[in-house]
């Protein structure tokens, strides 16, 4: 990288030895930095952490040059050290490292300066050549901080004296440069507490310690009928051989668009920060009416006093009929500020139908916001429709605003959000902020009635599918039970009984990977194949064998488990057959309870066809008991502990099959499935 550096003894005419540095001039902001006389870092403003990516605590104390200054220019910056301690002033174009690893060009004025204990020390006063543009681009929506925004320059003798000040201060103060050569500020600009900037600039003298951003405000030539904001940093200047005081330079960026730049800049922050709150307290589950609620409690009271989130019927009831529905709205969610007041009557279920040409409507329809009058605020509240709730609209609303709820390019329904008289009416920013909120809103919402919707449908096709009395068969009772999860999709857990040739029955449970229609859906064409298999009374292992065919033409993808148990009463056998299901618990009448630990198999779908039998004999009054993974298996225990719960819930064995089963599913499960459950009890009689 070219750089280059201008340099002069001290003490020679201080215009000489600052040099012009044009591009310093447009620039801001401006990175200073002290060094002591081992180079290291002993002083670090704030704009140079802006710029390099080091804050003051990492870098105080430590060596510039291994922190600051690429490799390839350690040579060059040992030669910069010496001559700026000799007494010399040095301005050049030089690469910085940025705390990254990448480096930052930028214009720098190395000056003398004693450090702490007095020894010679360097002051570096630095701005970057790219950053404006960089920034303009990047915040040209709020306006740019510093966009067009000089910076005024300026070096001043012991006496405080201008000695040299360039265009843009002159222009600054209304005073022509030549105006200020050999006077003071207090004569030059008095209106802008010249007296105290005199004052910092003795203390920055006299302790030799800069000054970074000290604020002024003040009336100058420039603009004498209005306030302006200075940024203004002082370095001291110091003559390291005769230790004595050369005055200091100063530099001042006019912020007053800049401080409205900040104002913007913190709300903006404010409100991304807002943003990213509501995407992670909406929509947590995908209950439809927990959604709703959450995106009123995120509304109230931070943006609004009072939040309605209202549904079509039209979307809530798809199946019914469009012209009963469409102009029906449900509220889900409402917080209103005062619980005493008519608006307490405004509760979650209730429909009202839209009024013709309404608010409601014109929102519905173009799926616009709509900023409300206070004439149309008792208009949003039409049911229940009272005297004393129209009033308390229309005397303690301040500003409302009806935001539609659109989701994949469909109108959903409308959320109302108000502010009282006691409190600032909306602006333009709360607008931009509560409709981006209720936008992702929608989205979640969506996402919940769709989930809903799929879920009630897939647990409709899981219960045709399984909702047949079980059978009266020869020498067992039997009794079974389905729940799907709470906590996410209808799975593909069932279970049936079938009566063989000869009396034998046969017994079946499994468990298809996934959830949703799929899943259930797969699940009926494994039920229908095992009922179509078993009229052939062919044997359980061969029974598996052929389910595994069976899945694997369903998809690569697909898997099962199963387990297929076929009772002979006149022996009281059972011969079992697994296909990686979790092992049947037996139970005889003495008490003891084992789990089968014949072959598992592999599961179904895998080609393995990894399947054996085990008989097993049963007196009168034992049980056999077949279940799904989710009865035994949760977040807080493994399989084994989930097995040793089950075997004890089974106990005391003489209950009715009934009771045994609920009571079994309560202990287990305690009110709440993570996952699908079936479970199937056969008890043999006597």
């Amino acid at each position: 990288m070219e750089t280059h550096q201008s340099s002069s003894r001290v003490p020679q005419p201080p215009r000489a030895a600052v040099g012009d540095a044009g591009v310093l001039r447009e620039l801001l902001p401006i990175a200073l930095w002290r060094e002591d006389a081992e180079g290291r870092i002993v002083e670090w403003s704030l704009a140079a952490q802006d710029l390099l990516g080091h804050r003051p605590e990492h870098v105080l104390g430590r060596l510039a040059t291994p922190l600051l200054v690429p490799d390839a220019n350690r040579e060059l910056a040992a030669k910069l050290t010496d001559r700026v301690q000799s007494g010399e002033t040095m301005v050049g174009t030089l690469p910085v490292r940025h705390r990254d690893g990448h480096t930052v060009t930028m214009e720098m004025w190395i000056v003398p300066a004693t450090d702490p204990e007095g020894r010679p020390g360097a002051m570096l006063i630095a701005v970057e050549t790219s950053e404006v543009l960089r920034m303009r681009e990047n915040l040209a929506a709020m306006e740019s901080l510093f966009t067009q925004s000089p910076i005024g320059l300026a070096l001043l003798g012991p006496d405080l004296r201008f000695l040299r000040v360039n265009d843009a201060l002159a222009r600054m103060n209304g005073v022509s440069a030549a105006r200020h050569v050999g006077h003071r500020l207090t004569e030059v600009v008095p209106d802008v507490n010249a007296a105290g900037l005199e004052s910092l600039m003795r203390q920055v003298m006299e302790s030799g310690t800069a000054v970074v951003d000290a604020r002024r405000v003040g009336r100058t030539p420039a603009d004498p009928d209005h306030d302006h904001i200075w940024s203004c940093s002082y370095a001291p200047l110091v003559d390291r051989t005769e230790r004595r005081s050369l005055g200091l330079i100063a530099s001042l960026v006019d912020i007053t668009e800049s401080q409205e730049a900040h104002i913007e800049v913190e709300r903006a922050r404010q409100r991304f920060a807002l943003l990213a709150e509501a995407g992670a307290r909406i929509g947590t589950t995908l209950d439809l009416k927990q959604t709703a609620e959450e995106a009123v409690a995120f509304l109230v009271p931070q943006l609004a006093d009072s939040a309605d989130v209202q549904m079509l019927e039209s979307v809530l009831e798809p199946d019914d009929p469009v012209d009963s529905t469409r102009s029906v709205l449900r509220r889900l969610a409402a917080r209103f500020p005062d619980p005493t007041a008519p608006t307490a009557l405004l509760t979650p279920g209730q429909t009202f139908q839209i009024p013709l040409d309404s608010v409601y409507e014109q929102v519905l329809v173009r799926g616009l916001p709509m900023n409300l009058y206070t004439t149309d605020i008792p208009e949003l509240f039409t049911d229940p429709r009272t005297e004393a709730l129209q009033t308390y609209l229309a005397t303690r609303i301040g500003s409302a605003r009806l935001i539609p709820l659109v989701a994949r390019g469909q109108v959903l329904g409308a959320v109302t959000v108000t502010r009282l008289r006691t409190r600032e009416p909306f602006d333009e920013q709360d607008f931009v902020l509560i409709d981006e909120v209720v936008a992702r809103a929608a989205l979640n919402i969506d996402n919940a009635r769709l989930y809903t919707t799929q879920r009630e449908a897939a647990l409709t096709l899981q219960r045709s599918l399984t909702n047949n009395a079980l059978p009266d068969v020869t020498g067992l009772e039997l009794t079974g039970r389905y729940l799907p999860a709470s906590s996410h999709d209808v799975g593909g857990d069932w279970f049936d009984v079938i009566a063989l040739p000869g009396g034998r029955t046969g017994l079946v449970i499994g468990d298809v990977m996934g959830h949703g229609i799929h899943a259930a859906a797969v699940m009926g064409q494994l039920r229908t194949a095992v009922r179509t298999l078993a009229r052939h009374d062919i044997a359980p292992d061969r029974m598996l064998s052929s389910l595994d065919a069976v899945v694997a033409d369903l998809g690569e993808d697909e898997m099962a488990t199963c387990v297929y148990a076929v009772h002979d009463p006149a022996t009281r056998g059972w011969v079992i057959a697994r296909a990686g299901h979790p092992p049947p618990a037996v139970a005889t009448p003495d008490g003891t309870i084992t789990f089968l630990d014949g072959p598992p198999g592999t599961p179904l779908g895998t080609g393995a066809h990894d399947f054996g039998t085990e008989e097993v004999v049963l007196p009168g009054g034992g049980l056999l008991v077949l279940y799904t993974d989710g009865l035994i298996e949760a977040r807080h225990r493994d399989l084994d502990q989930g097995m040793r719960q089950l075997a004890e819930a089974l106990r005391p064995l003489d209950r009715p099959l009934d009771t045994m089963c609920d009571e079994v599913l309560g202990q287990l499960l305690a009110g709440s499935a993570q996952d699908d459950v079936a479970m199937l009890l056969a008890r043999t009689t006597r």
